[in-house]
């Protein structure tokens, strides 16, 4: 698409957006009813085209995309009316009389772009938080994953009309001509980098931003916990999507004295959910997106590599990956160094070191020095040590005793902070994100003091005083 083309777009949906229509309520509503049943008639297709692109089997497909899709439309559906209705608020005593209302207004225009790991949940998670606060959507899914980028253009043209919400697919030439353009909002899902570059364009024209960034995640397990659910849910959140998930436990520190037990767990688990050749084609452990990202993965794990620990696997005599599957054995990194390639960036992928740690402050020392993660999980059966880590410690959101289940709701709002991102969405925060919210003043009559007006008399402006307090 040129970029001639985009702004005829961009008009077009402007155009539509002062027509009013999707301030309506009732439409926003209908529009999000005619999105579910859409996405039902194309359930199949869903899970086969997650399944050429990541090879996703169709479990993983409908929990951590399809339903989680159907939940939140679900629950933007039945609250809209109600967000949608300004909000009263008490008077102060410098505007009595009068009525303070917040009203929520659609920006117009955003543009949405998303990432190829989930490539229907992220999108129409965000399409439809924008549709429910009343704005028009331009959508640019990752061109990564082709089959559900094809798929999702399908399933949007046929649940929208265009000047409401469209996709627009191409690679790298395509997004500069997208940030050569003026929106309203845009709501970007990806890489820090990348995200930066975003920002910088949205600031030329002082377009506001959602940025859901990522991070290395940490997670602590200390002396209290209970080791056996500990390394099952720890492995479940590393391995969903093989890992390709910005919310997967990126390290693992854990107290020095339940080290080998955490790990022997983490081994039994591995085998038990993935069984003992998790890189055949059709075991549910999710391939690898592309060879680029597949390669990048097998040589972060790099044994021969002293400062990134010892290589640890449930089963050492099987085959460690399969090139054709794009598969990589789940590997545990016992003790890697803080210098360590494997330390430094997100690991994004099935590859998970566990570093021991004496006293807690260690770990907490250890995390304040990389920057805000997108989430902490704490494993721990000690309600200080919990108080201690959510109060003091910065990071996006998280868990206490679990792992990923904080971003599977729409009750929770879900976002970055610092270097993992800025703003929130999901359910209602997904609606006050896509919003703008408008405070409103509406005096009564004609009664007025006087005293806010010159010239000041002393005994006047002594009333002011006291009434401004």
């Amino acid at each position: 698409m040129t970029s001639a083309e985009l702004s005829e777009l961009i008009a077009t949906q402007r155009a539509f957006f002062l027509t009013g229509k999707t301030e309506d309520f009732q439409f926003r509503k209908q529009q999000l009813s005619c999105l579910k049943n859409t996405l039902l008639k194309y359930q199949n297709e869903i899970q086969a085209a997650l399944a050429k692109d990541l090879r996703k089997s169709p479990e993983e497909a409908y929990i951590t995309e399809f339903t989680l899709i159907i939940k939140e439309i679900d629950y933007l559906m039945r609250r809209i009316s109600w967000w949608s209705k300004p909000k009263i608020q008490l008077p102060s005593f410098a505007t009595f009389p009068g009525i303070n209302k917040i009203y929520s207004q659609p920006y117009g225009c955003v543009l949405v772009i998303t990432p190829w790991n989930f490539p229907f949940q992220i999108p129409l998670i965000a399409v439809a938080s924008a549709i429910s606060a009343g704005n028009c959507v331009i959508l640019k899914p990752s061109h990564h994953a082709q089959a559900s980028e094809q798929l999702l253009t399908t399933i949007i043209k046929e649940a929208f009309p265009q000047e409401q919400v469209t996709v627009v697919t191409g690679g790298n030439e395509l997004h500069h001509s997208l940030m050569a353009q003026k929106y309203d909002f845009i709501f970007y899902t990806g890489g820090a980098t990348a995200g930066r570059k975003i920002a910088e364009a949205a600031a030329r024209n002082l377009t506001p931003v959602c940025l859901e960034l990522g991070g290395k995640n940490p997670c602590i397990v200390d002396s209290t916990a209970e080791i056996d659910s500990a390394a099952k849910r720890i492995i479940w959140g590393k391995l969903i999507n093989s890992g390709q998930n910005c919310l997967a436990p990126d390290y693992v520190l854990v107290q020095a004295d339940k080290r080998q037990e955490l790990i022997e767990k983490l081994c039994f688990y591995m085998e038990q959910f993935y069984g003992n050749n998790p890189v055949a084609p059709d075991s549910p452990l999710a391939s690898i997106v592309n060879e680029r990202h597949f390669f990048r993965l097998l040589n972060l794990a790099n044994g021969n590599n002293p400062t990134n620990g010892v290589v640890i696997t449930n089963n050492p005599t099987g085959q460690s990956y399969n090139k054709e599957a794009l598969k990589i054995k789940p590997i545990l990194l016992d003790s890697p160094e803080r210098e360590s390639p494997v330390m430094q960036d997100e690991i994004f992928g099935p590859i998970l070191p566990i570093i021991p740690y004496n006293q807690l402050e260690e770990a907490i020392s250890f995390i304040q020095e990389k920057p805000e993660p997108l989430a902490l999980y704490l494993f721990s059966q000690d309600k200080a040590t919990q108080k201690f880590i959510i109060q003091h410690l910065r990071y996006g959101g998280g868990c206490i005793n679990d792992t990923i289940l904080h971003a599977i709701t729409p009750h929770l709002p879900f976002g970055g902070t610092g270097h993992s991102g800025m703003g929130k969405y999901h359910g209602k925060a997904g609606f006050d994100t896509f919003s703008h919210q408008k405070s409103i003043l509406s005096r009564l009559g004609k009664f007025d003091t006087g005293l806010r007006y010159p010239p000041y008399k002393d005994r006047a402006f002594s009333i002011i005083k006291r009434l401004l307090k």
